[in-house]
């Protein structure tokens, strides 16, 4: 069976089902937002049912709203009138027909279009002691009743609303180039000759959870002796809406016992596996989009596509690979570390095999969602 996300209203006079939560930005198109509207006209007293589908920015919490600061700025918002139905729909999807049968003669289809310069869905994760909803971009799906789509003076009862968060995710390209490459040598006071350290991995993407082969190549042409290499993954994670702040989170640091004598040298892979499971109390680490009781992953690489506005994007999220050099005398070889950087764009995106992405309409099954 194929869950069926649901939510109620408080009064029970609308309901808001969807068939899915997740939505793939394939990069030229992004997966239709096709749900249904159960709604109850006896409760509606002459006012109209809408539904609306915002792409927002938070960086507050809810509990911050009473004081009478909004710490939400809505990207991008699409409303559609439900009722009483306006012109004409689209036919209906395959999903769609499926919710009409359980909603009857009371449902009302409803499909948006997400333009693909929008965000994918990304917060950044809270401490353990933080509470209310953490900075992020996020969409919301909302269905309420109103004498009007959007008047700022027309006060909408909680009673009145309900809603689903639901979440886009950007999908690796369909091509996927060679890795980068990176390299660099070392002099050190008295030696005339240089370490020189080379670094690459296979692949410029790579799915959460896959092991990361790196490959590190050394020629030691000094005297000293090479006595540990360390392998670190770092996040670079810019948010552009209310600041311009740009910071790095390290997701991993492991370090290799590899001694490489003077005057020879060492080519050898070595894997690493950022996962978030390991990062879990990070304060302000970017995550993919988190759906409440539902486990995410590291943040994935933003792609910028030509002609995309950057500061649409709310929050951008790249990483790098640092390989260091630990030498004999105790010294780390800071400026070959801070030289020896391979930044891999797509690095960490999310394969298609790994979500419930692909619902069949047959057999559904209901999941009401209490809070969102």
């Amino acid at each position: 069976l194929c869950r069926v996300y649901k939510k109620t209203s408080g009064n029970e006079s609308i309901a808001l089902y969807l068939g899915k939560r997740d939505f793939v930005d394939h990069v030229e198109s992004v997966d239709i937002v096709d749900g249904v509207i159960k709604v109850d006209p006896a409760e509606l007293e002459g006012r109209k049912v809408w539904v609306y589908l915002a792409c927002a920015f938070r960086y507050g919490s809810d509990d911050l709203d009473v004081i009478g600061l909004s710490f939400r700025k809505d990207i991008w918002v699409k409303r559609i009138q439900i009722y009483p139905v306006v012109g004409t729909n689209p036919a209906n999807t395959p999903m769609q027909e499926a919710l009409l049968k359980k909603c009857g003669d009371q449902g009302h289809p409803f499909t948006f279009t997400i333009d693909t310069n929008l965000p994918c869905s990304v917060g950044l994760q809270p401490a353990p002691e933080d509470a209310g909803k953490s900075c992020g971009v996020d969409y919301e799906v909302k269905a309420y009743i109103a004498n009007e789509a959007d008047d700022p003076d027309e006060k909408i009862s909680k009673k009145d609303t309900c809603r689903l968060i639901i979440r886009k995710i950007q999908f690796a390209p369909g091509k996927v180039g060679a890795g980068p490459k990176a390299d660099i040598s070392k002099n050190f006071m008295m030696s005339d000759k240089p370490v020189h350290l080379e670094a690459s991995i296979e692949k410029e993407l790579y799915f959460h959870g896959d092991p990361i082969p790196v490959n590190v190549k050394i020629n030691n042409e000094t005297t000293k002796v090479v006595k540990k290499i360390k392998i670190t993954v770092e996040q670079t994670t810019e948010v552009l809406l209310y600041q311009s702040d740009k910071y790095s989170k390290t997701v991993l640091t492991e370090e290799f016992a590899e001694e490489i004598k003077g005057e020879s040298t060492l080519e050898k892979t070595f894997t690493v596996i950022p996962l978030l499971s390991n990062n879990k109390e990070k304060r302000g680490l970017a995550v993919d989009g988190r759906l409440k009781d539902e486990d995410t992953n590291l943040a994935s690489t933003t792609i910028i596509r030509p002609g995309m506005d950057k500061g649409m994007q709310g929050i951008m999220v790249s990483y790098k690979i640092k390989v260091n050099l630990l030498v004999s005398s105790g010294g780390l070889l800071g400026g070959l570390t801070a030289r020896v950087q391979l930044e891999c764009p797509p690095c960490v995106i999310t394969p298609a095999q790994d979500l419930h992405l692909i619902s069949s309409p047959a057999g559904l099954s209901d999941t009401s969602h209490p809070d969102n």
